[in-house]
């Protein structure tokens, strides 16, 4: 190789990893550019305007909490028999660890330490000013007990009040994410992760979708002696259940919903927070979607319901020290010809806490 050739050689290999390095510091801005585009994009979802919302000043928090869960049954049957059904309320208590916005945390059920029961119940609430998720997945447990039966025929059924009833199976699982119009001045965590501070009241209407599973089934015949054995009056007399009573139900809840909340700052560091929205439900049977070869024209009006949500809570925070207490509850309607039913769901919250490793 001579003298040229290498000269050649050279600058080829220069060219190339020019051609190189131009084609890195190209490519680092377009990610940079990419990061920071999605950081933008993610951080826009907290940006509030600060004459009414204090941001978080601190990066951990600790935090003991209290819940309480509660859940209610009420059913009608096509004779207009009313039957309702709850468990013994769940009372949970446990610690929560915080960095910024995230509280991971676990409670223990101290209600049923000595007992057995088959009750499982996950709920996980995200918060942002402009977004907010609810997920949940509840099953029963075998602790029903009859709070009040109406026979109607002036029956008297006093007698069954709170008498334990295991004949019954449910379970929920779902998730509802709504949307903050007013989302720079009103801020739902403030009063439900205290990851904000309200300065000044303000409200915001919300729109949003959810979707559900349930699945309920009812022991009517272990009932009907149950009944029969207090009062002397069977729940069935004459008339074939199957008429009237559905045994198993199983269906799916799309939704969508509408709503609005106000945080209402009544003193200093205080904050007072009610929110309701109502949803349009479409119930989709399990019977009903095997049986249908065209979905779109086994759409029936009768398979519309209303369903709810609604939210209380009342917190003091002065950033460094929070206490509060919320409130949070669902409710589902289910109807057909022969049965009808109705539950709700929720919790109540109790906490205090501590910021701290301010930002």
């Amino acid at each position: 190789m001579n003298c040229r050739s290498l000269t050649i050689l050279l600058l080829l290999v220069a060219h190339v990893q020019a051609m190189k390095a131009q084609a890195t510091a190209d490519t680092v801005p377009r990610r940079r550019g990419v990061v920071a585009a999605l950081y933008r994009f993610v951080k826009g979802f907290s940006q509030v305007d600060t004459a009414y919302v204090e941001p978080q000043r601190y990066n951990l928090a600790v935090m003991a909490q209290n819940t309480n869960t509660y859940e209610v049954y009420r059913m009608r049957s096509g004779q207009g028999h009313d039957f309702v059904f709850s468990p013994k309320p769940s009372v949970k208590l446990g610690p929560y660890f915080g960095w910024r916005w995230i509280f991971l945390g676990y409670t223990f059920d101290i209600s049923h330490l000595r007992e057995s029961n088959h009750k499982q119940d996950l709920n996980l609430s995200l918060y942002s000013n402009q977004i907010g998720v609810d997920i949940f997945y509840r099953k029963t447990g075998d602790d029903y007990k009859i709070r009040s039966i109406d026979l109607g025929d002036g029956i008297d059924t006093s007698c069954l009040k709170d008498l334990p009833f295991d004949g019954i199976s449910a379970s929920i699982k779902g998730f509802n994410l709504y949307y903050i119009f007013n989302h720079r001045k009103f801020s739902y965590p403030a009063a439900y992760s205290q990851s904000t501070v309200q300065r000044r009241s303000a409200g915001s209407f919300l729109a949003g979708i959810g979707y559900t599973r349930h699945s309920l089934d009812v022991d009517w015949q272990k009932l009907s002696q149950i009944v029969e054995r207090h009062t002397g009056h069977g729940l069935f007399d004459g008339v074939d259940p199957q008429q009237h009573l559905l045994s198993r139900v199983k269906y799916s809840d799309y939704s969508i919903s509408g709503g609005y909340a106000y945080n209402w700052v009544f003193a200093h560091n205080w904050l007072l927070d009610a929110s309701l929205s109502l949803a349009l439900a479409y119930k989709v049977t399990e019977g009903d979607s095997r049986n249908s070869d065209n979905w779109f024209r086994s759409i029936s009006l009768n398979k519309f319901n209303m369903d709810g949500i609604t939210r209380i809570g009342v917190v003091w925070n002065n950033t460094r020290w929070f206490a509060g207490a919320n409130a949070i509850f669902h409710s589902y309607n289910y109807r057909k010809s022969q049965f009808s039913t109705n539950n709700t769901f929720g919790s109540v919250n109790i906490y205090v806490g501590l910021n701290f490793d301010r930002r």
